[in-house]
């Protein structure tokens, strides 16, 4: 069976960000202040942010330069490669062409590096000396303690609880990288100690873990800052060298998607790949279809309203008009647990109010088999996050095949499963459920 690889050069790794504000249709409505319900502005945001990365949250220009020594650690394991999922093609008998992109081959294993050394990078150059995050499945902790590993930074993690006791090698990899790592809810934070006095049992939910992450923060004196894995502007910024990097491989196999799929928690795993798309069709490109997969059990784009919301549980963090259940909306244990957020990124959120990106919640289970194929076809175990942008990828290619359309499709693999194994050891027993 043929395989294809496209892989770049390292001289053809891009060298700025994209960034989509200047060109959304209709704009972006602006976060709140959460005490006045005013517009914020960038010295609201201080205490929180270094400065460069407050003036990427506000920035109207298109394209925004790439630090070098943030290209020189990226040049590790980018420019990552687009593959064509052959084997899987022909287990489908599809006419589709299907790609992926993969992110797993960063060290972290996923995508998140791709914020997680910039954001170090900019706080170190500003003075601080601990960043203080929130992680679910354990992506973006790994990613954030691998950044602050490198620029000599403290950090400090609040670990969802389920997946804290779910998955203990993503814990015991963050703390390789020198990070100490705290379950969500915690009784380090007065977030935490008021949702155990609550319910004593909590699974925790990203939203809990963010108002701790804050909090930490805030009362630090001054000595940390936040950093966030998604959501964002500017975080969705970082992730576009995905796409970028996407669109100069598809030149080289002289090919063009007619879909494009990511999975959605928060966002910045989706937007990384499709937006750099959607750049090339807002220039007079090829129309392309955007479809973000996201979880049954957390579906704020399919079935969340599109409001004002605060970004954390406790209610510390400016309001965003986004898709949203609601901020004290508490997930259940699924094993996906990068995707177990209340809301969706507002670039991604306001694209969806003018169809320009379209949504499919996919149940756990329905996923898991999904990943299980792809690994039997491509020899890559998914993350379980991953797993549903390859059900809805899947499902396209069925389509194809009933229709006889010989579309192409490709979706990000965001990172593989190495440290997720237990998920699966949990599906072959039928322990889990939708």
């Amino acid at each position: 069976m043929t395989v294809t690889k496209f892989v770049l050069p390292d001289s053809d790794i891009p060298t700025t960000w994209y960034n989509v504000v200047p060109d959304l249709p209709k704009g972006l409505p602006p976060m709140l202040h959460p005490g006045t319900r005013e517009p914020i502005t960038p010295a609201d945001l201080e205490p929180l942010f270094a400065a460069d990365l407050i003036e990427q949250e506000f920035s109207t220009a298109k394209e925004v330069e790439i630090p070098g020594p943030v290209l020189d650690i990226y040049r590790q394991w980018r420019p990552s490669p687009l593959v064509r999922a052959h084997r899987l093609e022909h287990h489908l008998g599809t006419p589709a062409r299907i790609y992926f992109k993969y992110e797993g081959v960063s060290p972290a294993g996923s995508h998140k590096p791709n914020t997680a050394i910039p954001q170090a990078y900019y706080s170190k150059r500003d003075g601080v000396r601990r960043l203080t995050t929130e992680t679910g499945a354990g992506q973006w902790g790994s990613s954030l303690s691998m950044a602050c590993a490198y620029f000599d930074l403290d950090c400090e993690v609040f670990m969802v609880r389920v997946s804290y006791d779910q998955k203990p090698y993503r814990r015991g990899l963050m703390e390789t990288f020198g990070a100490s790592v705290s379950p969500s809810p915690s009784e380090r934070t007065q977030a935490g100690r008021d949702a155990l006095a609550a319910d004593p049992h909590s699974t925790g939910s990203l939203g809990l873990a963010i108002s701790e992450a804050v909090e930490a923060a805030l009362h630090s004196g001054g000595a940390a800052k936040y950093s966030l894995g998604s959501v964002l502007n500017l975080v969705l910024m970082h992730q576009t060298i995905i796409g970028q990097e996407a669109l100069l491989q598809f030149a080289m196999a002289d090919d063009y998607p007619d879909v494009v799929i990511g999975a959605a928690g928060g966002g910045s795993n989706f937007a990384g790949l499709a937006l750099p798309f959607l750049r090339r069709q807002f220039e007079g490109g090829s129309t392309v279809r955007l479809i973000a997969a996201e979880p049954t059990s957390c579906p704020s784009l399919t079935e969340g309203s599109y409001d004002y919301d605060f970004g954390d549980t406790a209610g510390l963090t400016p309001l965003a008009k986004m898709h949203t259940l609601g901020h004290e909306f508490r997930p259940p244990a699924i094993h996906a647990g990068g995707l177990r957020y209340h809301g969706m990124a507002p670039i991604v959120s306001a694209l969806r109010e003018i169809d320009l990106v379209a949504a499919r919640a996919v149940p756990q289970t329905a996923c898991f088999e999904a990943g299980v194929l792809f690994a039997r076809s491509e020899g890559i175990v998914p993350a379980p996050e991953s797993t549903h942008a390859v059900r809805v990828a899947v499902d396209e290619a069925v389509r194809c095949r009933e229709t006889g359309e010989a579309k192409v499709i490709v979706f990000s693999l965001s990172g593989h499963g190495h440290f997720d194994m237990q998920a699966y050891i949990d599906y072959f027993a039928g322990k889990l459920t939708d």
